[in-house]
């Protein structure tokens, strides 16, 4: 077992878990016809940001780690806090792009740690959740598109 893969499994997992608590109360607070859409896409990515997490947790126990409890987490996300006027769909947006260059950053320090550490197994895991980050990213770049028009 890699110390610095568990540790950066257990980073991983604990951004997809705060990334799931602000889509969910982002995806439930925002207000307005122009909110619809982001709020549906957040609420979509719930369960795809939780689904990362769950395979993080596996992958942490399987190479010999354990999984934290809530006691451990401490919140980072100041960018995806919902904002205080619930129409301000722009905040959200830039929020979420910025959570997702975080974990995608995160992701390809990883990948090079498990890479020369021979753990393919794990490299290939973040590789997927990667591929899904850079997707989500994409799709929020081309909302903010519309908004700043």
């Amino acid at each position: 077992m890699s110390k610095e893969i568990v540790d950066g499994l257990t980073k991983a997992y604990w951004m997809e878990i705060e990334t799931v608590q602000n889509y969910l109360a982002n995806s439930v607070n925002l207000d307005g016809i122009r909110a619809e859409e982001i709020k549906a896409s957040l609420s979509a990515d719930v369960a795809e940001e939780l689904t990362h997490a769950q395979n993080f947790a596996r992958r942490i126990k399987e190479i010999g780690g354990t999984v934290p409890g809530s006691v451990r987490f401490k919140a980072e996300q100041k960018m995806l806090q919902p904002p205080e006027d619930t129409t301000d769909v722009l905040t959200v947006i830039r929020g979420v792009i910025e959570a997702e260059e975080g974990a995608i950053m995160h992701y390809k320090k990883l990948i090079k740690v498990c890479e020369g550490a021979e753990d393919y197994v794990t490299a290939d895991m973040l590789t997927t959740v990667l591929a899904d980050e850079e997707g989500h990213r994409r799709q929020f770049l081309g909302y903010i598109k519309e908004y700043e028009k």
